[in-house]
């Protein structure tokens, strides 16, 4: 049993275990001399940017916020794409940005100019129609009618004067086997224009630093891309970065029976996971297993009025008590970026452990950042 350390629910990022994913990505970038940046869309702890940028050449972002966040706290490279601008944003977001990637021909005819004369890099997102995903259509960006990037019917040869770059990302939590094959079709289809190009960016979705992913093969791609057309190549991966580096520590509120066990946690799948319900996955448990693999099976839920804030069927060697700690493993990706505050739920705080196991509470969230985004 976890020992109570905080208030819960709390994130847990671990400074030991983060570094040895940069350590990897460090790696990777040292062989191939490619540029790892980190997507704060999946992570955007700014506490750890001083060390992340000891490893990272610099941020990806979604917008104008992000951007900044990334510009402020991070400094280095701070790359930039949207499936569409806004014009009342787009002369601040020049600020910040060093790489500005578009979406269509269009977004590169409205806004490149500028872009180009405020002297920042240009890049068009590409859409090679190569969808290499199994049952994650809702991050598959090769799916049939997806908005994101361009096509090669769709693409206009008179923007090449503004393109710097290429941009294609395409993979979710995926293997260097499935980016050959995205860059197999990508080459097909544009690989004429890349010999005028000054960098390619691979996106994110590459799970480098699972054990097991085929860091090899990953390098010799990147080596021959490198090779063939003298290209900068970005690779912009989120997960990599993050993970395993991150626990989510609960406590168990109530249990009740209706047919089943059930246990009430002071966490929300809703609320502090949404990832569980938008994907769907089952986040990992630490002292768990599958339903009925150990003595006593629960279904763990949240405390909110929403009927299916479920994270998951659960077994453990001991029945679970009020008071009891859980932690939910592999939770700094795309969990504190999500977190919402629907019925007024708490948001979980965040405590960072250093390499020498002392544990400090960075930020703790109360009643003024749930009024906050009221009126």
């Amino acid at each position: 049993m976890e020992k109570q350390e905080f208030r819960t629910p709390y994130f847990l990022i671990d400074e030991k275990r983060l570094c040895r994913n940069l350590e990897i990505l460090q790696k990777v970038q040292q062989q191939t001399g490619c540029k790892i940046l980190l997507a704060q869309k999946a992570f955007s702890m700014f506490f750890s940017y001083p060390l992340l940028k000891k490893f990272l050449a610099g941020t990806t972002a979604s917008g104008l916020y992000e951007a900044r966040l990334g510009s402020e706290e991070f400094g280095g490279e701070t790359h930039v794409f949207s499936p569409a601008y806004r014009e009342d944003e787009f002369e601040e977001l020049l600020q910040y940005a060093d790489d500005i990637v578009f979406n269509t021909p269009g977004q590169v005819k409205k806004f490149g100019r500028r872009a180009k004369e405020a002297g920042k890099s240009i890049g068009l997102r590409i859409n090679p129609e190569c969808s290499t995903q199994e049952g994650h259509e809702i991050y598959d960006p090769c799916a049939p009618g997806s908005r994101l990037g361009t096509t090669i019917q769709n693409f206009d040869p008179e923007i090449l004067k503004f393109l710097d770059g290429l941009h294609f990302h395409t993979l979710c939590e995926q293997d260097a086997d499935d980016l050959e094959k995205t860059v197999a079709a990508f080459e097909e289809q544009f690989g004429s224009y890349l010999s005028g190009m000054k960098w390619l960016n691979l996106g994110g979705g590459h799970h480098i630093t699972r054990e097991g992913y085929q860091k090899e093969r990953l390098i010799r791609l990147i080596q021959r891309l490198k090779k063939t057309y003298h290209l900068e190549v970005y690779l912009e991966p989120g997960e990599a970065v993050v993970y395993y580096a991150g626990d989510l520590v609960c406590s168990v509120l109530d249990t009740m029976k209706n047919g089943i066990d059930i246990a009430i946690l002071d966490t929300s799948a809703a609320c502090h996971m949404p990832d569980v319900l938008e994907m769907p996955y089952r986040p990992p448990l630490k002292d768990s297993a599958e339903p009925g693999k150990k003595p006593y099976t629960y279904r763990l839920g949240g405390p909110t009025c929403l009927a299916g804030d479920i994270i998951g069927d659960y077994s453990f060697d001991y029945p679970l008590n009020p008071g009891d700690l859980l932690v939910f493993e592999d939770m700094a990706l795309y969990t504190m970026v999500k977190t919402n505050t629907f019925n007024g739920m708490r948001l979980p705080s965040i405590v960072w452990q250093s390499r020498n196991g002392e544990k400090i509470q960075i930020k703790e969230f109360g009643y003024e950042d749930f009024k906050m985004r009221l009126s």
